[in-house]
């Protein structure tokens, strides 16, 4: 058993979102835990007081295994707070379980389904006058061969609860018809079907037009919330990273997100993103997460500490409500460097603009002077990930001349709002 005294907070899965945690909660006294399936960068914190690998949440006794490392540890009582997609689906569905051993801040299945499955997260905005991409879900390849569409489209999966070279990816672009058919097939071979595959019209515009709201609920009200705004991502045309995120005032945004939530009496954390569509003036809703999100460390700077307040409402403590102020700078250095170097041979903003980015007012993804090993560890990390996304997809990847031969079909269009 591990003697850590007082309650604690047990992180399970995660990356730099998790590294956030366990400094938030490592600062103010709070002994952390981190439990995941790989060695990761929140490993390497000198506020995580222990550590231990697990056969991952996609297990059927998942639940019962994360349980006998609490029992192992003296975790009784401690907060459980997931730090991945995988993480939290699992959690949601066991709550009734795991509550009997941890506290737990992810809400139950019958509310986080709304956010951890595309195909609901999108009727849930139709419903609500919220709006979002055209989506398209056909049934087989025959109907994506016939789709009445327009490039680009991006393949999402629906959901992340398996980790697979579609998944890790997060969203494919295509701009032609062959593109479509090739991700297509090499999304069936990596989920084993169709049903986790969401086909979205792509919203044109950089990362600029990308905007979050990020957010802590209690039973259907905000206690603290700021909207942030993408500036770099990577890769910079088409990023599946944020790499230097800043906050702003944007009331469109924080409606929308705040009409969502209220729908579902919500209660925990959440990141809702939206795109900037300039041809329709219309903030598009793109996903929902309910977990900690890679720039969650930003709400510390900008005045709102996100884990603690979620450790606090966990353990009963008082909650004041917070909002959080706007110029205040995040950023992922190893991958905004590459983005920046990409932007500036692109002509889009000069060398001189760049460093100054690098101002005092950002919060950084992996370095802290109070916590020094995460950031040094911080690029081999990124490399080895690179390599993890990218191997799958070029080994497993079906050859276009694969393919099957098409006939005509009609896809199923869900109408846009």
């Amino acid at each position: 058993m591990t003697d850590l005294g007082k309650c604690g907070g047990l992180i399970l899965g995660g990356a730099h979102g998790a590294l956030a945690m366990a400094r938030s909660l490592g600062r103010h006294g709070i002994p952390v835990g981190f439990v995941a399936e790989n060695r990761l960068i929140a490993n390497f914190s000198r506020y995580v007081r222990f550590s231990e690998t697990w056969g991952g949440a996609k297990g059927e006794g998942a639940a019962a295994d994360l349980i006998e490392i609490g029992r192992r540890h003296g975790l009784a009582g401690w907060v459980l707070m997931p730090g991945g997609d995988a993480e939290t689906l699992m959690v949601a569905r066991h709550r009734d379980h795991l509550g009997t051993f941890f506290r737990l801040t992810t809400p139950d299945w019958a509310t986080a389904r709304w956010a951890l499955d595309k195909h609901l997260t999108y009727e849930r905005a139709e419903s609500l006058g919220i709006a979002y991409p055209r989506s398209y879900h056909p049934a087989n390849r025959h109907e994506v061969a016939n789709l009445d569409c327009r490039f680009p489209l991006v393949l999402k999966p629906a959901t992340h609860s398996e980790v697979n070279a579609f998944t890790l990816g997060k969203a494919w672009r295509v701009d032609d018809r062959d593109a479509l058919l090739l991700r297509y097939d090499q999304a069936v071979a990596a989920t084993g079907g169709n049903a986790n595959i969401v086909l979205q019209e792509l919203i044109p515009g950089s990362g600029t037009s990308q905007f979050s709201y990020a957010a802590l609920w209690d039973r259907g009200r905000p206690i603290a919330a700021l909207v942030a705004r993408r500036l770099r991502q990577y890769p910079i045309e088409f990023g599946y990273t944020s790499t230097f995120v800043e906050t702003i005032e944007n009331p469109e945004v924080e409606e929308a997100a705040v009409r969502f939530l209220k729908s579902l009496d919500y209660s925990g954390l959440v990141e809702i993103e939206f795109k900037y569509d300039t041809r329709t003036q219309r903030y598009m809703l793109l996903d929902v997460n309910i977990r900690s999100w890679t720039w969650i460390a930003l709400g510390r700077r900008a005045g709102i500490d996100f884990p603690y307040l979620v450790y606090q409402l966990a353990t009963g403590a008082a909650v004041t409500s917070a909002k959080a102020r706007a110029g205040v700078a995040w950023m992922h250095l190893s991958r905004d460097f590459v983005a920046g170097l990409q932007e500036v041979k692109a002509g889009r903003i000069s060398p001189i603009d760049y460093l100054r980015t690098l101002r005092a007012s950002t919060e950084f993804a992996a370095f802290a002077l109070d916590d020094p090993w995460p950031g040094i560890v911080d690029l081999p990390l990124a490399a080895a990930r690179f390599l993890t996304r990218r191997l799958p997809l070029a080994i497993d990847a079906p050859k276009r001349n694969a393919a099957p031969p098409v006939s005509v079909a009609t896809a199923q269009v869900r109408p846009q709002p």
